[in-house]
């Protein structure tokens, strides 16, 4: 028989705004909270002419990962990268970090297309932020977005590895598809991040910080 209403009232629990209803950890009863794996909202930053963003709170112990959403970041110069740098401790972004970058590229037209390493865009041990799309454009309709991930940034035991995720509309109509890995080398908590293009200002966009329950 299909289930047409639910009553809160008689399952003794009280609906929360974006929490789930679900089995408490003694499997008796019912509970709110966030599913495993849900997304959780921390802090939205939205550039205006911006030399840099920077999420100087919200990274802590609290999640095992955390997210980081762009959407439609523009830049003001053309042809530029996108970077990033993380805080372990203290006011600079400057953690030590080893990576690897790769790209893949489509045009339009079909008639241009490949794979391949970018070992001139990684880091070794180095402090310098990092690249995370190879070339964006300042065209009205260029932008760059995707996901960088987080992993465990609190660790006093582990490195903390990162994985990031871009892609570009390129202005001679190409999709670039820029893949970005590596680890910071500390076991210092990772307690901030910065995103600035490698020059000039960040014309627009929207960076989302999120934890990952």
């Amino acid at each position: 028989m299909a289930l047409s209403k639910v009553n809160f009232n008689s399952m003794n629990v009280t609906p929360v705004a974006s929490k789930a209803i679900k089995f408490n950890s003694s499997n008796n009863g019912l509970e709110t909270g966030d599913i495993g794996g849900s997304l959780v909202l921390i802090s939205t930053q939205t550039a205006s002419n911006s030399s840099a963003i920077s999420f100087t709170s919200g990274i802590d112990s609290t999640y095992k990962e955390y997210q980081f959403h762009f959407i439609d970041v523009h830049p003001v110069d053309n042809s530029v990268q996108f970077l990033v740098n993380f805080r372990d401790g203290g006011t600079d972004y400057d953690a030590t970090k080893t990576t690897i970058l790769f790209t893949a590229d489509h045009s339009e037209a079909g008639s241009s297309d490949g794979i391949g390493y970018v070992a001139a865009q990684d880091l070794t041990q180095s402090t310098d932020f990092q690249p995370l799309t190879i070339n964006t454009g300042n065209r009205s309709d260029e932008s760059c977005a995707g996901i960088l991930h987080l992993f465990d940034p609190s660790s006093t035991t582990f490195v903390k590895n990162f994985m990031v995720r871009l892609n570009n509309y390129v202005s001679n109509n190409y999709s670039e598809d820029t893949f970005t890995a590596g680890y910071c080398n500390t076991t210092t908590a990772i307690d901030g991040a910065q995103f600035k293009f490698s020059s000039g200002n960040i014309d627009s966009g929207t960076i989302k910080l999120y934890g990952v329950s």
